[in-house]
């Protein structure tokens, strides 16, 4: 894919519908190689997030971003992060695995409003540390591994439902926007913010 100037282009939002990864002080070539991506060069934010967006096998690097914990953020997105389900085990990334090969926190973020389906991982240094899947239309807890931080009690998660009982647990999407922002980046807010560089596009294996 051919790459082109991007001097004053504007960086675009994303997340809502979609399913993306934060790599603390990730390097988009370490990245790249861990997840077995084919580089397919540099694409401008507009023309990279349409791709993620509309195709199932193409995902796109950020440049590493400011965000929590005073860090560096790089985000991956791309369809194909959902693997065979939102809600799947069987996700098309093992972020424990992930983070113990690049040596730092890695994170997983997925919405999708059709059923209100939502889901979140954090890895750091090769050990899962919080996994949470909901499915609002069934107003069930799918996944729960670790215990709620901070942020997530402030959304009214704060211990795991009774299994066989109704949970009084409610996740909207825009909650994984704010919980992302809380812990590295929420993408939906980078719109009309100057970019520091392009995306990068790759291929997945």
């Amino acid at each position: 894919m051919d790459g082109e100037s991007v001097n004053g282009e504007s960086m675009v939002g994303f997340g809502y519908k979609q399913a993306w990864l934060a790599i603390r002080d990730g390097r988009p070539e370490a990245v790249t190689d861990a997840l077995g991506l084919r580089d397919l060069g540099p694409v401008s934010w507009r023309d990279g997030i349409d791709l993620a967006y509309l195709t199932d096998d193409r995902v796109v690097l950020t440049p590493p971003l400011p965000g929590a914990g005073n860090s560096r953020w790089l985000l991956v997105t791309g369809r194909w992060l959902f693997g065979r389900g939102l809600l799947d085990p069987g996700a098309a990334v093992d972020v424990t695995e992930l983070s113990a090969t690049l040596g730092t926190e890695v994170q997983f973020f997925a919405t999708y409003r059709v059923g209100e389906a939502h889901r979140w991982e954090r890895a750091v240094d090769g050990r899962l540390v919080r996994a949470f899947g909901y499915v609002g239309e069934s107003g069930e807890v799918v996944q729960w591994r670790g215990e709620p931080d901070a942020a997530e009690t402030a959304m009214g998660i704060a211990h795991e439902p009774d299994a066989g009982t109704e949970t009084d647990i409610l996740v909207s999407e825009d909650d994984v926007m704010r919980l992302a922002g809380m812990w590295s980046v929420d993408p939906s807010g980078l719109g009309a913010q100057p970019s520091s560089g392009p995306l990068r596009a790759a291929a997945a294996p």
